[in-house]
């Protein structure tokens, strides 16, 4: 996640799972003990344990969700100072970490709408928004963040998200 969420803003877990239930492939609604398989109900698990531990706001708990190497995808914008590659998990820390320092803690925010489960692949789908310290603008925008998850840790985390908007309100001359 890119500015997902500001982990020392983040109103715990019903803020991050306000919306639906999880979702299955059929789209409906799924449990505990439905029989899905059980590579699709550890990926469910790993990404229910990833949103938790963003609420928390640790970045190193965050990152320990992490493979070694990741496949990190969020549109680059050197507007964005949080936004950057983090192919690796300390790398990963480093993204919560910066994306905690320059947003202003307490008014960052995310509401979960659906989570897609299909095997090892993980679709969480949302909004998003926080105020950027720099410049005290706020964002908003709907994201999807993309997570693959692999013997319990993920590989794979793409964002998907208003970057315009994100950009916009880390520079001080656009308009608010």
């Amino acid at each position: 996640m890119t500015g997902m969420l500001n982990p020392s803003g983040a109103s715990g877990s019903s803020t991050v799972a306000r919306g639906s239930g999880p979702v299955g492939r059929s789209g409906e609604e799924t449990g505990e003990e439905t029989g899905e398989e059980t590579g699709e109900a550890a990926t469910r698990q790993s990404v229910r344990e990833f949103l938790r531990r963003v609420t928390e706001g640790d970045p190193d708990r965050i990152a320990a969700l992490y493979a070694d190497e990741v496949d990190w995808m969020v549109a680059e914008n050197p507007a964005v100072p949080w936004i950057k590659p983090r192919p690796t998990r300390a790398d990963v820390a480093g993204h919560w970490a910066d994306l905690a320092a320059h947003t202003v803690s307490g008014e960052g925010w995310a509401t979960v709408g659906a989570i897609v489960v299909d095997g090892a692949e993980a679709v969480v789908t949302g909004e998003l928004g926080g105020t950027v310290a720099a410049t005290g603008k706020t964002f908003e925008s709907p994201f999807a963040l993309r997570l693959t998850v692999e013997n319990g840790l993920i590989t794979r985390h793409h964002v998907y998200e208003d970057s315009l908007a994100v950009a916009a309100a880390c520079n001080p001359d656009a308009a608010a």
